[in-house]
């Protein structure tokens, strides 16, 4: 633990930290920008009590500015947060910064420092107690748990194509789970030929495959509980499934600034018009920017309504009629889903209090 303090007796400080896996680096600076004081501290429980007790030696009003408050800094915003301290969130310094001034960690704190004294690049620290954080995690983990499950059925079918001639017939033209089940039941002798070896690959990689759906599974069981409970009158909408549903209330989480206007929350699900007008052409195109597994969701739920919604079959034949193509008639339609998201969103009571 090293601590270099300069002795200055403030009306108030702002301290930026520098958070990484081992350790923090704080500085600490007063309103008019000039160093008080730098301090690094270990991630542990006593290296963050010792960060907020020395805040507190210098005798003085604390507003914090943290990178990282949902992973790396995720300790030291609640030890902060339930110590009645104010927190903000800031942004990495820009690549330009980094370049006329440096990098290192006292840098970058106080870089943080100097954010939240201008007020630039600052927003509140996400929560880690309401349903979006256990969405993110629930989602993280199927996710993983899915890719892992496309890879072992693959695996399956690779092994296949050079399997026993016997084995291969009694599989050819099987769905699937039926190959699985299968394979799951084969019974390889203890023998070390390469036959016996095949058998025992295939056996390993259909329980594989059964395990990890059994695991998906349980996981879907759980994020359609909770978005349930969080957020019913969103899973009333056309289209709107439990995946779905956990997407936007993991973004508005993480994100609750955004959700001031109905305008910044379409920016920030990517779904906001962008001009792209040229002479005598007058036209808007669709944003590439925003989060994109927001902007995923919202797809995914206007593909929904034009194969199955009247409503929205209809207005796509009446947008075509007018001329548009079928990307202006989607950037529209997920412009409109938006603007209903957001109204149903915010009347959900648990996503009011973020």
């Amino acid at each position: 633990m090293t601590d270099i303090t300069t002795p200055v007796d403030l009306g108030g400080i702002i301290v930026g930290v520098d958070t990484h896996k081992d350790n923090h680096v704080a500085v600490a600076i007063d309103p008019l920008g000039r160093r008080v004081a730098q301090r690094t501290v270990s991630t542990d429980r006593a290296g963050l009590v010792n960060l907020l007790e020395w805040s507190q030696q210098l005798n003085a009003t604390r507003t914090w500015g943290v990178e990282g408050t949902g992973s790396y800094g995720v300790g030291l915003t609640r030890l902060l947060q339930r110590s009645g301290e104010p927190v903000h969130e800031v942004s990495r310094p820009n690549r330009r910064l980094r370049r006329e001034r440096g990098k290192s960690d006292p840098i970058d704190a106080e870089a943080a420092a100097r954010s939240v004294l201008a007020h630039h690049g600052v927003t509140p620290p996400k929560a880690d107690n309401n349903p979006s954080e256990s969405l993110r995690q629930l989602r993280a983990t199927r996710r993983s748990a899915v890719k892992a499950r496309t890879q072992a059925a693959n695996l399956l079918q690779a092994l296949l194509v050079t399997a026993p001639d016997d084995l291969r017939a009694n599989l050819r033209g099987a769905t699937l789970i039926a190959t699985i089940n299968t394979c799951s039941r084969l019974r390889p002798a203890d023998r070390p030929s390469p036959r016996e070896a095949c058998k025992l690959s295939l056996r390993s990689t259909a329980r594989r495959w059964q395990h990890l759906n059994a695991e998906i599974a349980d996981l879907t069981a759980a994020i359609a509980s909770i978005t349930a409970t969080a957020a019913p009158q969103l899973l009333d909408l056309f289209g709107v499934g439990p995946d779905v549903a956990a997407t936007l209330l993991i973004t508005v989480g993480g994100n609750p600034e955004r959700m001031r206007t109905e305008r910044s929350f379409a920016a920030l699900c990517g779904v906001s018009p962008i001009p792209a007008s040229s002479g005598k052409t007058h036209r808007h195109r669709l944003n590439r920017g925003g989060d994109r597994q927001a902007n995923a969701a919202i797809h995914i739920v206007a593909l929904s309504r034009l194969r199955s919604d009247t409503r929205t079959r209809a207005y796509a034949a009446r947008r075509t009629e007018d001329g548009l193509s079928k990307r202006d008639i989607m950037r529209c339609l997920k412009r409109y889903i938006a603007r209903e998201l957001y109204t149903t969103i915010r009347a959900a009571t648990p996503l009011d209090q973020t």
